[in-house]
Formats: C-alpha cells, structure tokens, sequence
C-alpha cells in the first residue's frame, strides 16, 4: 500500500504544477533566460572560441606556409641532385677521356721506347758482330803468320837453314 500512495502523490503533485503554469511558462523567466542564453553565447564566443578558431587559423597557416616550404625545398633538392648527378657524369666522361687519353701516350711512349731500344740493340749487334769479323780476321791473319812461321821452322829442320833461305 505505501507504494499506492506514493502514486497518488505524485499524480496530486503534478497536477498542482500543471495548475501553476505547466512545463512551459510563457511569463518573464522565458526571455530572461533567453537573454541569458544570449549572453553566454556572446561570452563564450568572445572568451573561448574567437581565441580557439584564431589559434586553429594561425595552427592552419602555419601548416600551410611550412608544407609549401617544405615542397619547394624538396623541388630544390630534386633540382640540385639531377644538377650534381649530371656533373658527376659530366666528370667521370672527362676522366674517363682523360685515362684512355693518357693510356695511349703511354703506349705511344712506350712503344717509341721499345722501337729506339731495339734499334740501340741492332746498332749493338751490328758492332759486336763487326768487331767479331775484325777479330777473326786479326785471328786468322795470326794464325797464318803462324802458321807461316811454323811451316818455315819445320822446312828449315826436315832440309836445313841453308836450303830454305833462297
């Protein structure tokens, strides 16, 4: 029964309300709240959200500005790095030029080198050989002074001195 009554009460409470003006009173409270409303709209626009949307503003500006930095430093470096990339190969061309530049004066050198060595050996050949001819002829003329001279002793034994000498 508590529960029955707690019922009624409730029921006689709200029509008492509904006999004073209901959920909506339409008297002074209704635009004083209004105006209320108004001004905490007005302070928190003031205090709160012009503050907020400024810094989000600045926020997105400044994102803005260092994205548009950010690609023109990434297109200068892209720039740069073809730039150095051609002159490095522009480089290694010369170099590659100047090697095989250099290899073939080398080979040229050395080839007159060897032409002027082999003609140094020849002209040394040709010497020792002469010097061979002079001395076998020197040899032989000797040798036949020798041999002359031996076959005269050998007369003068086999027949004497005095048969050889006319």
């Amino acid at each position: 029964m508590m529960t029955h009554w707690t019922i009624l009460l409730a029921v006689e409470a709200a029509t008492s309300t509904a006999k004073e003006g209901g959920l909506f009173d339409f008297d002074a409270t209704l635009p004083l709240m209004a105006l209320q409303f108004i001004l905490l709209v007005v302070v928190l626009n003031a205090v709160f959200y012009k503050p907020l949307s400024k810094a989000i503003d600045d926020r997105d500006d400044y994102i803005r500005k260092n994205s548009l930095e950010a690609r023109e430093r990434l297109t200068k470096a892209e720039k740069l790095a073809q730039q150095y990339e051609q002159e490095l190969a522009e480089t290694r061309r010369k170099s590659q030029a100047t090697i095989a530049a250099a290899q073939a004066d080398a080979q040229k050198i050395a080839a007159e080198k060897m032409a002027q060595a082999q003609g140094e050996a020849q002209v040394q050949r040709e010497q020792a050989a002469q010097e061979i001819e002079q001395q076998k002829a020197e040899a032989l003329s000797s040798l036949e002074q020798q041999v002359d001279a031996l076959s005269r002793q050998i007369i003068e034994k086999l027949l004497g001195p005095e048969l050889v000498n006319r």
